[in-house]
């Protein structure tokens, strides 16, 4: 999983590259505008850029933001109940948070979900004890639209100073670059 999340993260830079240099050579081609917006999004969104803000209610009725996790580490998840792969990455997630939260280590999760009720049993269902928000917008989520989110699960990795370190690090990917964080 730790190659692939590799492989991941360079296309990404390999797109923002090749999209750069097509919108040079190629300012007035139809398709430049296109590209120009992929890579302005793309490139927002790469490690070492500052992640973008998301704030939303939570499952209490109360309201969080990113920002206010500031000071730990935190991994952004896009997940939803209806979501196979997702539930199906939740044992591992939680092994991660119960690890590494007295460490340091947060866990935001936002839902994709339009049912609320669907999203509070999922929630109580996997046993997921850190925090939520969704405004029940499915794909039109506020949040995902943020991070361009148009598959799940997708998890970004925010450092203390609210840098993307990584992205879509999930099960062994995730436990590693945990790891490296705290247990050196």
């Amino acid at each position: 999983r730790g190659i692939l999340s590799g492989l991941e993260q360079r296309g990404s830079e390999l797109y923002v590259e090749f999209g750069q240099q097509f919108i040079e050579q190629f300012p007035n081609d139809p398709m430049a505008a296109q590209v120009n917006s992929n890579v302005d999004r793309m490139s927002r969104l790469m490690p070492g850029s500052e992640a973008p803000d998301i704030a939303n209610s939570t499952p209490e009725g109360g309201s969080v933001a990113l920002s206010d996790l500031r000071g730990q580490y935190v991994l952004i998840d896009f997940w939803a109940s209806w979501c196979r792969p997702c539930r199906m990455e939740n044992p591992n997630v939680v092994k991660a948070y119960n690890k590494y939260h007295p460490k340091g280590f947060e866990i935001l999760g936002g839902s994709l979900d339009k049912d609320r009720n669907r999203w509070l049993q999922a929630i109580e269902q996997d046993g997921l004890p850190w925090k939520h928000i969704s405004d029940l917008g499915g794909w039109q989520s506020q949040p995902a639209s943020g991070y361009g989110v148009s598959s799940i699960p997708a998890t970004f990795l925010v450092d203390p100073e609210g840098k993307i370190l990584a992205k879509n690090l999930r099960g062994p990917a995730l436990e590693a670059k945990l790891a490296e964080i705290f247990d050196n």
